[in-house]
């Protein structure tokens, strides 16, 4: 069965434009408060937390509405980490966690992610399920008067996870003495990031925290360090961290303002945790995006690469069936599972920070743990509702064509985005002319089925 509401994280779309409506957010609050209801006479609760989005304020007591008339009652955070919000759905014994977020977009975008009572995000079936029971009618699944949910605040959210991210720092260590920039992306990790890593020693200098509704992941952020180099340069810092917009993954700059993306550092941790016999097995998941010198990296320590189709959910998915605990995305969405149920960019960048203390090198020395393969990456926008470009009969023969070219060379990977109306092209091997004539002759191909649709 084909999802309606769900994509490969959540719901999401542009504010008050379907779904992302007060009336759909309503929705899945009767329907996941009725899936989640369980047949015992007792209390039920779901927690919610957001982002710093001003859309936040529209779909939060929709979905507040939504779960009370259900019979659950609610207990809502305000601005908190996705990861934090996993974390405290298990700790507070909730019977469902729920992110109001759309990550890394702009702001005017929004989503609305699940957990359940294991912290972990749903399943496809779980979030089929949901989605029938959404489109019943309204006055479906409403509890008797005296079944009403009630909803509260409670102010300590962002204190309770400060707490767990600092116990996940090894013990005996300290980051007195280095300098660090922390970017919190006008985001939801914009009280919580600065004040762990100050408790732990650090100096902070921050950006992106100070949030106006408007300005979440605006030339800050994960995916736009600029602002975050320019610091570390200027202030001569140790290193600097980036966080996206609900603080689930991270960007690290090392002292000379280069970046290091995400297969650096699962490289640098899976190396930090062999070497500590912390690895539940000889490897770790990684998506079809990780870069080939990851896997030749990880094949020269004994470590196997699992790949996933694109997605941390997928991630997290593989890791649980097979057993790892730890994997991630080129983008910077490491899940460690001895410590989280989905991507913490904060907890990831202190297992960094770690290796670094333990070391006593710079991280320009540290995090560069392999050469990568020459890599290749385009994004081709679309008009949604539009004729699906992929299905054009000219992408297909383009991709074809680039396959031919690259088998036995290297590998071309080209996709539907499955949180924005983007077709991403990637290629890589050793011939970087060789890859970004293919890139560029599907991307053509892309271009010109998008305009004619």
């Amino acid at each position: 069965m084909t999802r309606a509401y769900f994509g490969t994280d959540g719901i999401r779309g542009t504010a008050n434009i379907y779904p992302m409506t007060p009336e759909v957010a309503m929705r899945v609050g009767l329907a996941a408060g009725k899936r989640f209801m369980s047949a015992h006479d007792r209390r039920h609760l779901v927690v919610i937390g957001k982002d710093t989005r001003l859309s936040g304020y529209m779909l939060e007591p929709a979905l507040t509405a939504g779960f009370t008339a259900a019979g659950m009652d609610v207990v809502l955070f305000g601005p908190l980490p996705t990861p934090a919000v996993a974390m405290l759905t298990r700790s507070l014994r909730a019977d469902l966690g729920v992110m109001l977020s759309a990550s890394h977009n702009k702001f005017a975008d929004n989503g609305i992610k699940l957990f359940g009572p294991d912290g972990y995000k749903l399943s496809d079936q779980e979030e089929i399920e949901i989605e029938r029971l959404m489109d019943s009618a309204l006055d479906t699944h409403l509890a008797a008067p005296e079944k009403l949910g009630r909803a509260r605040r409670i102010d300590d959210a962002q204190a309770r996870y400060v707490e767990i991210v600092k116990a996940t720092f090894p013990k005996g260590l300290t980051l007195k003495g280095l300098r660090i920039v922390i970017d919190a992306a006008n985001g939801a990790g914009y009280r919580v990031a600065p004040v762990a890593l100050y408790e732990l020693g650090a100096e902070v200098i921050k950006l992106g925290i100070e949030p106006d509704g408007f300005n979440i992941n605006q030339e800050v952020g994960s995916t736009d360090t600029r602002a975050l180099k320019e610091a570390v340069l200027k202030y001569r810092a140790d290193i600097g961290i980036a966080l996206d917009g609900d603080a689930d993954r991270v960007a690290i700059v090392d002292e000379k303002g280069q970046s290091i993306d995400g297969d650096q550092l699962m490289a640098l941790i899976a190396k930090s945790w062999k070497q500590s016999g912390l690895l539940t097995k000889p490897g770790i998941v990684a998506t079809v995006m990780s870069n080939l010198g990851l896997e030749r990296f990880l094949k020269e320590l004994s470590l196997k690469l699992e790949r996933t189709k694109v997605g941390d959910r997928y991630v997290t998915e593989a890791m649980r069936a097979k057993g790892y605990n730890v994997g991630g995305e080129q983008s910077g969405h490491i899940i460690l599972s001895d410590f989280s149920t989905t991507g913490d960019g904060l907890l990831a960048a202190l297992q960094v920070l770690a290796v670094i203390v333990q070391q006593g090198k710079p991280a320009s020395e540290v995090c560069q743990m392999f050469e990568p393969a020459p890599q290749v990456l385009e994004n081709v926008r679309y008009e949604r509702g539009k004729q699906d470009p992929m299905n054009a009969a000219s992408v297909k023969e383009a991709i074809k064509a680039g396959e031919q070219r690259l088998e036995g060379k290297g590998r071309l990977l080209v996709r539907k985005s499955g949180t924005e109306p983007l077709v991403r092209i990637m290629a890589e091997g050793d011939d970087e002319a060789l890859v970004r004539e293919v890139v560029g002759g599907v991307k053509s191909a892309v271009v010109a089925a998008a305009k004619a649709a």
